[in-house]
């Protein structure tokens, strides 16, 4: 999957509001069937949603586009995919998911209508709404090559905040311990990390505080609710110039240091071995990848004194 930084909600009954999210800068935008469509309003609601993926699609081929529909209980998701599932749909954001084999009951009805409607490749976002969605996360993660993306809950009165019975609070300390277990699973299962919504609106203080501790501890992107949010939430999960520079330097500092027989090097006063360099490569992967993010260059090893290496260390 991209590594989407921001992924915003639109209510797929309303398509005047689709231009706002693409004006916002969100690198994906989910068209909704469940919550914020009434319940008169869901069948009708799905022609709008196939007729508004063709529209963005003629105006913008890079963001991507989900579609929430109806959980399996309700008995609307067949209909709701049998409709959606056209050309130009990016995945399915799969709500209530609680089991591995839920994923795979997705995938019996998407194998369908990606055969019968012309589509392929489609992914999933997986949000974590459930007790057992948080204790099978790791079976979820893993249940199915469409599985994309997972989301730590932090939600301050949604469905996870009822299943669960927390207080929440700013810091999130309350949802640490349920962001981690999503967390983890998704580094195993080597999909796209995502952290939950931020429901205050005019708190974009806030909003920038809680991005950046879930960048601290390892998400890569976060859901939004509101145009507004876009740009904080991007500017919070993209890698800066700095970022790019230094471990690009890295990089080179350990091959120029290995090229010489030495296991290991002080780099701008950090020790670095093998390991370093191995996670700033991947640092790097996800930096190119990342959408909005300034590709970083090839990385050639550079002389010594441009890449703040100081001595090798001895004996490793």
């Amino acid at each position: 999957m991209v590594p989407y930084r921001s992924i915003l909600f639109v209510p797929g009954h309303k398509p005047a509001w689709i231009d706002k999210a693409l004006a916002a800068g969100a690198d994906c935008i989910v068209l909704d069937l469940e919550d914020s469509v009434p319940a008169d309003l869901k069948v009708g609601a799905r022609e709008t949603v196939a007729a508004s993926i063709a529209a963005v699609r003629a105006k913008d081929t890079r963001v991507g586009l989900f579609v929430r529909v109806n959980p399996l209980d309700t008995r609307l998701t067949g209909g709701d995919l049998e409709a959606v599932v056209v050309p130009g749909l990016t995945g399915v954001f799969a709500p209530k998911i609680s089991v591995a084999s839920d994923v795979l009951r997705y995938d019996a009805l998407l194998d369908h209508f990606e055969e019968r409607n012309g589509v392929s490749g489609l992914e999933y976002i997986v949000p974590v709404e459930m007790i057992g969605a948080i204790q099978n996360a790791r079976e979820i993660a893993l249940a199915s090559p469409r599985v994309g993306a997972m989301i730590g809950p932090t939600a301050e009165h949604a469905d996870i905040a009822r299943a669960v019975g927390y207080r929440w609070t700013p810091e999130g300390e309350e949802t640490l311990y349920l962001r981690s277990r999503i967390l983890l699973a998704c580094r195993e299962a080597g999909i796209h990390p995502l952290t939950g919504l931020w429901e205050r609106l005019e708190d974009l203080a806030g909003l920038k505080a809680f991005a950046e501790k879930g960048r601290q501890l390892g998400f890569r992107g976060m859901i939004a609710i509101h145009p507004s949010h876009v740009a904080t939430v991007n500017e919070a999960f993209t890698p800066t110039a700095d970022e790019i520079e230094f471990h690009e330097g890295l990089v080179a500092a350990y091959a120029e240091a290995a090229a010489a027989g030495h296991g290991a090097v002080r780099y701008r006063g950090v020790h670095i071995d093998k390991a370093h360099a191995d996670t700033a490569q991947e640092w790097l992967a996800h930096a190119r990848a990342t959408p909005g993010g300034a590709p970083a260059e090839d990385v050639r090893p550079a002389p010594a004194d441009r890449l703040g290496i100081d001595a090798p260390e001895g004996g490793r």
